[in-house]
C-alpha cells in the first residue's frame, strides 16, 4: 500500500532530498505540499507536475486528501508546534532534525501521550546508512579493541559571499543556535548508537567566531565521555571559505576505522589488513530512501516503533545543547 503523505516545508532539504526520495519510492506518494513562500510553491508545482495539491496552508485539505503521514522539512524553531498538531490529529510524522532549537522549546513534546509520541520518527537520516551499521559491527565485535577514541570533524555550509540567499539562510539559522545544535543532532545520534548510549560527561569546550558580524561563534567543539570508557573529540564549523576534511575516525588499540563524511566510504586499518568498504549508490539518496521506507512501514503499522524515535531525537538535541553550553563556558 502506498502511504499518502504531505510535505510541509519546500526549502532545500524538502525539495532537494525528501521529495526526490518520495518520487523514487513505490511505498509512498506526496498528495499535499505546503510552504508559505510563493516562489517555493511554484518550484514544487513544477517538480510535482500535477501529482499533488500545492498550498500555503495544508491543514484544511489533509483529511480530504487522505493523508496518513506528514514529512516536516521545516526550521527547528517551527517544527515542534507543527509536529504536535499533526500527532494530535492521529497522523504519523517524519520530522527533520533537530526537533527543536533547545530542550526548553522541545518540552511541548512531553505533553503528548505515549501513542502520539510513538508516531514520530526523528529525521536523523544518516542513521539509516549501511556504513553506520558496518562501523557499529566493527566496534561491537571488538575489531578495533578497547578503549576507543573517536574524532568527529564536521564542517559544512562554506562561506560564499556571492551567494546571498545561502548566506542569509545560514545566518538566520546561526541566530537560533550554534552549528553544534544543528549538525550535532546527526553526530551525537551516531555516537550514542555506536557506543551504547548518550554521552555521560561533556568537558573541554571551546568556540571561535571567525567574523564579528556572525550572530555567534561559527566554530565549536568539546570532549565527550561515553558508556564503556569511549572518548570522543568533536568539532563543528560553518561559514569559512575553505572547509577542513569532514570525517569521523574511531581508534582502538587494535585498529583504526575512518568514515568519510561526504561519501560514507569506510576504511579499516589493522596490523594485518587494510580494507575499504563502499556501498552502492550515493550516500544522500540511499539514506533518504531507507529513511522513507522505514517511515512508510511505520505509517502502515508494520513496525512497532519509530527508528530513530522521538526519544532518540531529543537525546541528540540534549547532547548538542550540553556541548554548545560547554563551548560557551557554561557548566554542562
Amino acid at each position: 500500500m502506498s502511504v499518502r503523505l504531505a510535505l510541509i516545508g519546500l526549502g532545500d532539504i524538502g525539495l532537494g532530498a525528501h521529495l526526490p526520495a518520495v518520487l523514487r519510492s513505490t511505498e509512498a506518494e506526496i498528495v499535499v505540499a505546503a510552504d508559505l513562500d510563493a516562489r517555493r510553491r511554484e518550484q514544487a508545482k513544477e517538480l510535482l507536475a500535477g501529482k499533488a495539491r500545492v498550498v500555503d496552508d495544508p491543514w484544511p485539505v489533509l483529511a480530504e486528501a487522505g493523508v496518513r503521514g506528514i514529512v516536516l522539512a521545516t526550521p527547528p524553531w517551527v517544527t515542534p508546534r507543527l509536529a504536535v498538531r499533526a500527532l494530535r490529529a492521529d497522523l504519523y510524522v517524519l520530522a527533520e532534525k533537530p526537533l527543536a532549537t533547545s530542550s526548553a522549546d522541545a518540552a511541548v513534546y512531553r505533553e503528548l501521550t505515549g501513542p502520539q509520541r510513538g508516531r514520530l520518527q526523528a529525521g536523523l537520516t544518516y542513521r539509516h546508512d549501511p556504513a553506520i551499521a558496518r562501523l557499529r559491527e566493527w566496534i561491537v565485535s571488538g575489531v578495533l579493541g578497547e578503549p576507543l577514541m573517536a574524532r568527529a570533524h564536521i564542517y559544512d555550509e562554506p562561506l560564499d559571499r556571492a551567494d546571498q540567499e545561502h548566506l542569509d539562510r545560514i545566518r538566520a539559522t546561526l541566530e537560533h543556535g550554534s552549528p553544534v545544535t544543528h549538525e550535532g543532532s546527526h553526530v551525537f545520534d551516531w555516537l550514542a548508537h555506536l557506543f551504547g548510549g548518550p554521552a555521560e560527561k561533556v568537558e573541554g569546550g571551546w568556540q571561535v567566531r571567525t567574523d564579528p558580524d556572525w550572530p555567534r561563534a561559527n566554530l565549536a567543539g568539546a570532549r565527550l565521555r561515553y558508556p564503556g570508557g569511549a572518548t570522543a573529540l568533536v568539532e563543528f564549523g560553518w561559514l569559512v571559505e575553505a572547509l577542513p576534511r569532514c570525517e569521523i575516525t574511531v581508534l582502538g588499540p587494535r585498529g583504526l576505522a575512518t568514515l568519510d563524511g561526504r561519501t560514507f566510504t569506510l576504511e579499516l586499518a589493522t596490523a594485518t589488513e587494510r580494507r575499504t568498504v563502499r556501498f552502492p549508490g550515493e550516500r544522500m539518496e540511499r539514506s533518504f530512501d531507507r529513511q522513507l521506507s522505514r517511515f512508510a512501514a511505520l505509517a502502515r503499522g508494520e513496525t512497532p516503533a519509530a527508528e530513530p524515535s522521538l526519544e532518540d531525537g531529543l537525546s541528540a538535541l540534549a547532547t548538542s545543547e550540553r556541548v554548545a553550553a560547554c563551548a560557551e563556558g557554561v557548566a554542562a
